[in-house]
């Protein structure tokens, strides 16, 4: 069977905007927004860590591997953390965000904020490694007042 040029024509425009109509939004959404969309994605990676590190200090037994592993993700990400906030992915760009002005405003409080986290982080990490639970407890809450530290001063209220 053999295909009429205008046929053939009329085939491949159709193919084009199916091909364009799943095209990804996140394409044509703004710098801003995209910043944010990751921002907000690492934020997931270190709740989902710390969690998993909480998670195992409230069993009954905690797998000391298992604390390891969720203690290195906190802290890869963490390390991240500094990264994920852009000059102009603040609330002045219209993009959703809970991030305050504060967190560029107030530059060298946010990086040391930043850095604490990274640096409670990473002692977590390495005591989970070194297999002492009563001083990985005490450094998960540690962490968890680096987190606090953070949300209070550069996150808005729900």
């Amino acid at each position: 069977m053999t295909t009429r040029p205008a046929a053939r024509g009329l085939m491949i425009t159709l193919a084009s905007l199916v091909v364009l109509a799943g095209a990804s939004p996140a394409a044509s959404e703004s710098p801003a927004a995209r910043a944010v969309d990751a921002r907000q994605a690492g934020f997931k990676q270190i709740g989902a860590a710390f969690k998993a590190v909480n998670d195992e200090l409230r069993a009954g037994k905690p797998d000391m591997a298992a604390l390891a592993a969720a203690a290195a993700r906190l802290e890869s990400h963490a390390a991240q953390l500094p990264t994920w906030f852009p000059r102009g992915s603040g609330p002045e760009s219209g993009a959703k965000t809970k991030a305050r002005a504060t967190v560029w405003a107030d530059a060298a409080g946010f990086a040391d904020a930043a850095a604490n986290l990274k640096a409670q982080a990473s002692r977590l990490n390495a005591l989970t490694r070194d297999g002492d639970l009563g001083a990985v407890r005490k450094q998960a809450v540690q962490v968890g007042a680096a987190c606090k530290t953070c949300h209070t001063a550069y996150r808005a209220e729900d």
